[in-house]
């Protein structure tokens, strides 16, 4: 039996700064979240000893005593900061999970087995995603916002998960009605639950227990909102085709994507995380290339926020 020789004193420990930068990132989502409903500064100078992580993280600086935050910590608003701080703290529990469970269970567990807190952070999270959809996207595709205006305008959610996206379409186009459809009965058990607290807007939402891949409904939709990542490849596969019948000529499909990484580890992770939840590893360019290949046209792409979701739009030809 071979003993791998310890490190010479002194050098790095890889494994030591990746476990300080899950720490820090624990650090910064705390913040985040506190700094929801109390002045950023206030929450800085109230645990000097987490700031001073998130300052040695380069997201926390001074000048003349005076707290300055990275971007990143100063979302625009409080309900994109409300959705950042769902989706990290849905990134570190899938983290836990997938620390806990890979040696058992190394192909992954998929959503079907996350427990329901991270199905409603993950959720909550694409709230922020459906809000840019409705007013940076919608209003930048041709002929979108007149239609989406018209009293029978109609709306496709897929993935639709604890319905918080479709909530935020439903509130943000207040003239269309929204189908929320996913294969996950417990996500729709919990998505009741969402839309009891989102009475003004849960009776322009219905939501369906129905697989993607066997949407047979031509012409019926306006908008077709499909979050890519979240989908096997050979789902997408077949349920692209059908997507595109789907549409009313002139309709739009917006596909959500992860945006092309920006170094190696990034990509790796984003690539293991979406296949070891079922998904697939698309990024923004695979999912413009074959949305043209369907036929679809006039393909568009829009970043969501920093690191976040690149929408990627494409238009069903007029007949």
């Amino acid at each position: 039996m071979s003993v791998s020789p310890s490190p010479p004193a002194g050098s790095p420990d890889p494994l030591a700064a990746l476990e300080a930068s899950a720490w820090a990132l624990a650090a910064a989502v705390a913040t985040m979240s506190e700094a929801l409903s109390a002045p950023l500064a206030e929450v800085v100078e109230a645990s000097p000893h987490r700031s001073a992580v998130l300052e040695a993280a380069g997201l926390l600086s001074w000048e003349g005593g005076v707290p300055v935050a990275h971007p990143s910590l100063v979302p625009p608003d409080g309900p994109t900061g409300l959705s950042a701080v769902q989706a990290r703290l849905s990134s570190l529990r899938q983290a836990v999970a997938a620390a806990a469970q890979e040696a058992s269970t190394p192909g992954g567990v998929g959503w079907a087995e996350l427990d329901d807190e991270v199905l409603l952070h993950q959720g909550r999270a694409s709230a922020a995603t459906g809000r840019a959809l409705a007013t940076r996207v919608v209003p930048e595709l041709p002929g979108l916002a007149q239609r989406l205006a018209s009293g029978d305008a109609l709306v496709l959610d897929i993935g639709t998960g604890v319905a918080a996206l479709a909530v935020a379409l439903a509130r943000e186009l207040p003239r269309a009605s929204v189908v929320g459809i996913d294969v996950l009965q417990r996500a729709l058990d919990l998505a009741g639950g969402e839309l009891a607290q989102a009475r003004d807007v849960a009776d322009r939402i219905v939501l369906r227990l129905q697989d993607v891949a066997e949407v047979d409904e031509p012409g019926a939709f306006d908008l077709v909102w499909l979050p890519a990542p979240f989908l096997p490849e050979e789902t997408l596969t077949l349920a692209l085709p059908r997507l595109v019948e789907a549409l009313r000529p002139g309709g739009w499909l917006v596909a959500g994507t992860n945006p092309p990484a920006g170094d190696a580890l990034r990509a790796a992770v984003g690539r293991w995380n979406a296949v070891r939840n079922g998904g697939n590893a698309f990024d923004a360019d695979r999912m413009a290339q074959v949305l043209a290949a369907t036929g679809l046209a006039d393909v568009r792409r829009y970043p969501t926020v920093p690191g976040g979701p690149v929408l990627v739009a494409a238009r069903r030809p007029d007949a």
